[in-house]
């Protein structure tokens, strides 16, 4: 919105600074930080007085967890109510990938903020069934995926750009649908399983999301894109306005997330913030890089499916419990341990995810 302001400019002005998507990135993430640092105690008071016992705790998790009855849930809406305010404020509204990505997150949000909200109201851990998520998931990634092929250059539509392999493509055609939905919806409940201890899932997020930005504003430049020989993708600069308001509000959360978290993200926070990751790597056509810097979501994942198929195969588990995170409590790692080497683990992830923009 601030964007206009550049109406007013000679070109030599404080008015022209928000023709730059810098500036404005960093006005994102200023403007979401103070937007959870104002909102963030107010909204816990609300949820802490609306929802009584808070979110309810599963009787065959992890012992440590039990003192953790009566934390209030939904502290997504803070995130999300910070993305939200200040890439508007910030962003360029004429960016249609801009809205594409918007629109996924708060469709994610709603879904999980219906999932929440049947937890707290019957006070079990069911929510919403899950074909229902499911379903509406499928809807919302076949809808991104075809507003992001719709916006994209020809000689990308319903392409796979490999992420080391700088002039490959590959074209997947009619599969690139069902593809969009493994990357969106994978995403968005790959985060939600991650979101198990205090302050595990909404650093990881931060950091891949904080990636797939520098990522989107240099696909966004042609003499970028020339110089780490990588696909050209119009428009996608302004994603790092979101990422940057992501940050931003993320930080706000995690100032009242931190162990012993005064409010949980609840799936209102965690299936929004994973449906922002898969579409923001569908927008700037590295779903294959997310898989890396979003490894560690991989493994949350993947943890739970192994445990599952193996159990119901042999009767036996791989882990002591999935996801992966329980593990490691099970074995006698302290919450806080987990939280921070994981965190490290999302580091080096993100590290590597941005080196392949400059492999040969």
């Amino acid at each position: 919105m601030l964007y206009w302001l550049t109406g007013l400019s000679d070109g030599g002005d404080f008015f022209n600074l928000f023709r730059y998507i810098t500036f404005r990135a960093g006005g994102a993430f200023l403007t979401a930080l103070v937007f959870g640092f104002v909102f963030g105690k107010p909204l816990i008071n609300v949820l802490r007085k609306k929802q009584g016992k808070g979110q309810p705790i599963r009787d065959d998790g992890p012992e440590g967890h039990f003192v953790k009855a009566g934390t209030p849930t939904m502290g997504g809406l803070l995130i999300v109510g910070a993305l939200l305010t200040s890439t508007l404020i910030w962003a360029r509204w004429d960016n249609p990938f801009v809205w594409l990505v918007l629109f996924v997150t708060l469709s994610f949000g709603l879904i999980g903020f219906a999932d929440d909200y049947a937890k707290v109201s019957k006070q079990n851990t069911a929510g919403v069934p899950g074909k229902v998520r499911l379903l509406l998931g499928i809807l919302i990634a076949i809808i991104a995926a075809m507003w992001a092929s719709t916006y994209h250059p020809e000689a990308l539509q319903n392409q796979l750009a490999m992420p080391v392999f700088k002039d490959t493509l590959i074209n997947l055609g009619y599969f690139y649908v069902p593809f969009s939905i493994c990357v969106v919806v994978g995403t968005a409940n790959a985060v939600n399983l991650t979101d198990g201890l205090d302050g595990l899932a909404i650093m990881p997020v931060m950091i891949a999301a904080t990636t797939l930005g520098i990522i989107a504003y240099a696909v966004g430049r042609v003499d970028f894109t020339e110089y780490l020989d990588v696909h050209y993708v119009p428009g996608t600069g302004e994603i790092l306005i979101f990422t940057a308001a992501l940050f931003g509000g993320g930080l706000g959360f995690l100032w009242y997330n931190a162990p012993p978290a005064a409010v949980f993200m609840g799936d209102t926070g965690s299936l929004a913030l994973g449906g922002a990751l898969g579409a923001i790597a569908l927008v700037i056509k590295h779903e294959l890089v997310l898989a890396i810097v979003g490894g560690l979501f991989v493994v949350e994942a993947l943890s739970v499916i192994i445990q599952v198929l193996y159990y119901k195969r042999t009767g036996k588990r791989v882990f002591l419990m999935a996801p992966i995170h329980h593990h490691y409590e099970k074995k006698g790692w302290a919450e806080p341990t987990i939280v921070i080497r994981f965190w490290i683990i999302s580091l080096i992830l993100a590290m590597i995810g941005l080196a392949t923009l400059k492999v040969r």
